[in-house]
């Protein structure tokens, strides 16, 4: 038996239900891990030693590279360009460069695009959806669509798609489900929950803790003037909250066995996020021109229910879902 445990990074520095492992007709070079204590856990792996030994392996490999070590190849000091406005890299989020489970997965995402995204109120292509990352958490400029990286990038997500099922239904293809509670996320509990849990590796101010190079973080910032925007996905409460639940603490939580409760998770997601607190780097926009689009926990008026910003922000969130529910409308988050 194989037990698996979590080694990556918070970060997130762009979810729903915990997905069983179904069979497909496509072929896919997937593998499965077993956790100890269960009979099959069906978490697929991937083996980079498949990757091919031609110029399309040598693309796939530099777009993993540049998932891991992000900054170092096109961050602020970048050593093949300057795209970045932050060290941050994206295996901060995507832990193990998108392949892990439960960690903002991106194994399906060359199958998912071109896809309809509400921030932008307009179908994206998955170049589109690499630049979106690339300017909000990184604060960066978008890489040319026929740049070497934006090649790679690419390549490699095509690559990883080859493990999974086709129609993109596996174990720890999303982040684990949050239940709400009835109360509103805190920010005063999250604080006391922060200094427990996460401070020995972010650091009391979410400052977060460079690689001996200097080159990226080892811990990313949280908030400040390198953390995320306010427009990205781990800005919102209720989306961070799943990561967390999912991946936090890193030296505790096993892979599909929270170690935070899912209260415990929003509270901390609360006070890392709370903007009377904690400054960060100013986006452009707002986004999400459509309010039908918009996420509950995106907390930026205009809505389409009567709702305080306070309440999209922190909750509680089951009167907006049963609002929403009763005129016939999906709520997203």
């Amino acid at each position: 038996m194989k037990k698996t445990i979590l080694i990556g990074l918070f970060s997130a520095l762009s979810i729903a239900v915990f997905n069983s492992c179904t069979k497909s007709n496509s072929q896919t070079l997937a593998s499965k891990t077993i956790e100890q204590g269960e009979e099959d856990e069906g978490y697929i792996t991937i083996d980079t030693s498949q990757i091919p030994d031609d110029q399309f392996g040598k693309s796939v490999r530099y777009g993993r590279e540049l998932m891991m070590k992000t900054a170092y190849y096109i961050g602020p000091n970048g050593k093949n360009g300057q795209y970045l406005g932050n060290k941050m890299n994206c295996t901060n989020c995507h832990q193990d460069a998108g392949t892990k489970p439960h960690a903002f997965n991106l194994m399906s995402s060359h199958d998912n695009y071109p896809q309809y995204r509400g921030r932008e109120n307009k179908v994206l292509t998955l170049a589109e959806r690499v630049n979106n990352c690339i300017m909000r958490p990184h604060s960066g400029k978008p890489l040319p669509l026929d740049s070497k990286e934006m090649v790679a990038f690419l390549s490699y997500f095509k690559w990883i798609s080859k493990f999974v099922p086709k129609d993109g239904n596996f174990k720890g293809a999303k982040n684990l489900e949050i239940e709400f509670p009835d109360v509103a996320a805190s920010p005063e509990r999250g604080k006391v929950l922060f200094a427990e849990n996460c401070a020995r590796c972010h650091g009391n101010n979410g400052e977060g803790v460079y690689n001996a190079d200097k080159s990226g973080y080892t811990y990313p910032p949280l908030w400040g003037q390198y953390g995320y925007q306010p427009g990205s996905s781990m800005h919102r409460v209720i989306k961070q909250a799943q990561w967390l639940k999912s991946n936090m603490p890193y030296d505790k939580v096993l892979l599909g066995k929270p170690y935070l409760t899912d209260k415990q998770a929003l509270d901390i997601a609360a006070y890392v996020n709370d903007d009377s607190q904690h400054s960060r780097p100013n986006p452009k926009t707002l986004d999400y021109p459509d309010k039908m689009g918009k996420p509950i926990d995106y907390a930026h008026s205009p809505f389409n229910d009567n709702f305080t910003e306070e309440q999209h922000k922190y909750g509680p969130y089951k009167p907006i879902i049963a609002y929403w529910k009763k005129q016939g409308w999906k709520a997203v988050y």
